[in-house]
């Protein structure tokens, strides 16, 4: 029972835990009301009940409140549920020294079954079942081992005892790994936010950079084709200019030729008329394109080692592995 008390005794009152009972991320408890006194305060002044921080006075752990102050601790209904067990089976062994005793109400002692007038008085340890003092001397009993009835009931209540501070202290590591996997848990979220904006940062800038090249690559080729077309163009104009002298000519040629008086078709300056035709014949003063002149191939491009490499492209392995 002694280590059970120990277990139940608040750090600050130094006095049995008070509900509401409050469990610290360090999984220390403390009562509530001594979790607020003002000596508990921040070194700014400001108390725990509104916000702050303070150290655990276990293990010195600082714990940071938030605004609800030590209203926003969780309660540990495990131990308030444990005290009020505590105090019932304190008050029927006679253990009154940590709070106000409650009436007893005393129970009809419990008779014997062979016997019916007898009430149950002893335990039989042999077979672990309490009986009368009748069974021991005449009955089923009269070869067994007994003890006093007393004896076993502190006894088993010791080991009972036992058992729960065991397994409270067993809760509370139990309640420390939750609270690790859930600082873990949201670790696991903060860092997977982080990462992934870093992915999109990179990529963005993968874009970025290629955005630019594309744009710097296709002012290239737009300014040889305008460079083309303009030169098409001034052919274009040269050659209709010729073919529009040309025309002139040849509807003068046969004007000539339909003249159909003789002395009239020799006075006209036949030899002048025949060197303008065949000059208009002449196009060598004209330029010529070159075979393969609209051709544009030479801007291609060969992305085939940049399209595997990011196609291949994956995270930095880790020697943190899941699992």
């Amino acid at each position: 029972m002694e280590s059970l008390e120990k277990q139940l005794i608040c750090p600050i009152c130094l006095e049995m835990f008070s509900k509401p009972v409050v469990i610290l991320p360090c999984q220390h408890n403390l009562c509530r009301k001594c979790a607020s006194n003002p000596y508990l305060s921040t070194r700014s002044g400001s108390t725990v009940t509104s916000g702050g921080r303070f150290r655990c006075p276990s293990c010195r752990h600082e714990v940071v409140l938030d605004r609800h102050g030590v209203y926003g601790l969780q309660r540990n209904l495990l131990v308030e549920n444990i005290i009020d067990m505590y105090k019932q089976g304190s008050t029927s062994s006679g253990g009154e020294q940590f709070y106000k005793p409650v009436p007893e109400v005393k129970l009809a002692q419990p008779t014997c079954g062979d016997h019916k007038e007898e009430k149950i008085n002893i335990y039989c340890v042999t077979c672990s079942i309490p009986t009368c003092s009748l069974c021991k001397v005449f009955g089923a009993h009269k070869d067994c081992q007994v003890a006093p009835l007393n004896d076993i009931f502190n006894q088993q209540k010791a080991e009972l005892t036992d058992c729960v501070s065991l397994l409270v202290g067993n809760n509370e590591r139990i309640q420390a790994v939750i609270s690790q996997l859930d600082e873990t848990c949201r670790a696991v979220e903060e860092n997977g936010r982080r990462q992934k904006s870093k992915v999109c940062e990179t990529l963005d800038h993968l874009f970025a950079l290629l955005e630019e090249k594309k744009g710097e690559m296709t002012v290239r080729i737009n300014s040889e084709q305008e460079e083309k077309l303009d030169y098409i163009r001034s052919l274009t104009k040269r050659y209709s200019e010729h073919l529009e002298s040309t025309a002139k000519l040849l509807e003068t040629a046969i004007q000539t030729m339909d003249e159909s008086e003789m002395a009239v078709f020799l006075q006209v300056r036949r030899h002048s008329l025949k060197y303008k035709i065949v000059e208009g014949t002449n196009t060598s003063h004209l330029d010529k394109l070159q075979r393969g002149y609209e051709n544009m191939d030479h801007f291609s491009t060969k992305v085939d080692h940049q399209r595997r490499a990011l196609s291949h492209m994956e995270f930095i392995k880790s020697r943190y592995l899941v699992g």
